[in-house]
């Protein structure tokens, strides 16, 4: 995966979910399913901390699934 798409990808969830902005997300490949013919995917995982309104602060952990052109196959988030 290129450093345009990674930027791409991180701007688009730097919106969606603030609380995790300025941390590098970690990037590791993923295996294809086997006997799959399609293109690699990268697991892309963003850690911060939330707060909810006058709360307690939480850490939120937002996973990313992507192919390699950067395109956002599937988003979860846990916290």
């Amino acid at each position: 995966m290129n450093s345009k798409a990674i930027t791409e990808i991180k701007q688009r969830i730097y919106r969606q979910f603030p609380e995790v902005a300025g941390g590098q997300p970690s990037v590791k490949a993923q295996a294809s399913a086997k006997g799959s013919r399609s293109d690699p995917s990268y697991l892309l995982t963003f850690k911060g901390n939330a707060q909810d309104a006058g709360g307690p602060s939480f850490s939120r952990t937002v996973r990313v699934v992507a192919d390699a052109n950067g395109r956002i196959l599937k988003v979860t988030t846990s916290r």
